[in-house]
């Protein structure tokens, strides 16, 4: 893709190893010597308020889209502390934002006039506008070599801290003031082209997903035949289902089981640690356990807390499209565990594992557990007494059987798309990240591309 544009005319070496060649004109210099200011914010947790000033933290940052702010968790601190903390660190319009601590390397520009101050997690570049353009710089920043810079000396791959003398050590491109001013408008267009794609491209993978829960949800409370006859359900938001099903709460076919709390406080000699399976773990229809976590637990609560083959873990709560989905557990690990936000289905019979399951994935089991969760901000649970009291649909063993595979076969033809769905988005992020490290490097020459 990067064939269409061209290169400059001449190139000389940058003097900075990883940087390579950049264009002759071009010079490589360290961000401290471009920018009046990089300093972090206040080094200490503020008083908060529910009216103040707005106090920005990395989670107001990471995420929020073209430049603005994440509102849902904001803090406010009164504007006396506010005015203390502005002596030294005062961030403005036109200002650059980058996280520092926890998710690294976001940056953000100031695209806003109110007044706000920073944690010690953000830091606040304030750049030379004779000599620097911001779009620019937050452009530079975005590009793959920021990252190696970050990388430069670290013992692991995963860095979680950056300390502000590094960040005023990084290296960065600087070609004259107007032809960073075309770059980042170049960059401007063509990231919103691309940006634009992998939009249409996520609502294609929630369009499946919601068509994956209509194909289920129909099939587990109607059934595969047409014309069979039906009756009431005795339930109002589940209205008909056919007549030689039953409805029957959850308990009477399974146990329900809680897990293991985290953070208690046990003598070291009598415990074993052991894995277990967080949240995070239980996806809608299957176990993740590409990142499994360990947990201390007592000799005599293993056998409690152990999970059995055929079990279907479901979420006790999280966000609202965490509630209550479940999969069943395969004994990929043996032995596993499971965290007290994770209930442990344990079916009568074994069999009937995966329809319980295949249950949980539909919209009136959703209705159902949203409907009795207690909810707080932007989060929901549920408890096991309602979890037992959950109105289980069951068909005979031999339709429920075809039920499954039917579904089975529905479904892996989405989960299909769906990976070619994801495998496209990545590649257009990847040519999004490589596009930005081009242009501002001066790998390609991008200031006569038309932009409409």
């Amino acid at each position: 893709m990067m064939g269409k544009y061209q290169g400059y005319e001449k190139y000389n070496d940058s003097g900075v190893e990883w940087l390579g060649k950049i264009p002759e004109y071009w010079k490589a210099v360290r961000l401290k010597h471009i920018t009046n200011q990089i300093i972090d914010g206040a080094h200490f947790t503020p008083t908060y308020v529910n009216e103040g000033i707005p106090f920005l933290r990395v989670t107001d940052i990471v995420g929020a889209k073209n430049n603005s702010i994440n509102m849902n968790n904001i803090k406010f601190i009164p504007e006396g502390e506010h005015n203390i903390l502005s002596i030294r660190c005062k961030p403005e319009k036109g200002d650059l934002l980058y996280s520092k601590n926890g998710t690294i390397g976001v940056p953000r520009i100031v695209d806003w006039a109110f007044d706000f101050s920073i944690f010690v997690s953000l830091c606040l570049i304030k750049v030379r506008k004779q000599k620097l353009n911001v779009e620019f710089l937050q452009y530079y920043l975005l590009g793959k070599l920021t990252e190696t810079q970050i990388n430069i000396g670290a013992k692991s791959n995963t860095v979680s801290n950056l300390h502000l003398d590094k960040i005023k050590e990084f290296w960065t491109t600087l070609p004259p003031l107007d032809e960073q001013e075309a770059i980042a408008r170049f960059l401007d267009y063509k990231t919103k082209q691309i940006d634009g794609l992998i939009k249409k491209k996520e609502t294609l993978i929630q369009k499946l997903d919601e068509k994956r829960t209509a194909l289920i949800s129909h099939a587990v409370t109607k059934g595969l035949d047409p014309n069979v006859p039906m009756k009431d359900s005795s339930i109002e938001w589940l209205g008909e289902i056919p007549k030689h099903w039953e409805v029957m709460h959850l308990k009477r076919k399974a146990q329900v089981r809680g897990g293991v709390a985290k953070g208690r406080k046990l003598d070291k000699e009598k415990t074993l640690e052991l894995p277990y399976l967080r949240v995070a773990n239980v996806q809608d229809g299957y176990i993740d356990i590409s990142h499994i976590s360990y947990i201390e637990v007592l000799h005599n609560e293993i056998e409690r807390y152990s999970l059995h083959d055929g079990d279907i873990l479901m979420n006790e709560g999280g966000d609202n499209d965490k509630l209550g989905r479940g999969a069943v557990w395969k004994a990929e690990i043996n032995p596993c565990l499971h965290q007290n936000h994770v209930f442990s289905v344990r079916p009568n019979d074994k069999r009937m594992s995966s329809w319980i399951a295949l249950l949980t994935s539909s919209s009136y089991a959703k209705f159902y557990f949203f409907s009795r969760a207690k909810q707080s901000t932007n989060l929901a649970s549920i408890s096991s007494t309602n979890i037992k009291l959950f109105p289980a649909i069951f068909p005979p063993k031999s339709e429920r059987q075809e039920i499954i595979n039917h579904i089975s076969n529905i479904t892996a033809q989405i989960d299909h798309q769906k990976t070619n769905i994801k495998e496209a988005i990545e590649l257009l992020k990847e040519y999004r990240i490589a596009l930005i490290t081009n242009a501002v490097t001066g790998k390609i020459d991008v200031r006569q591309v038309p932009i409409p």
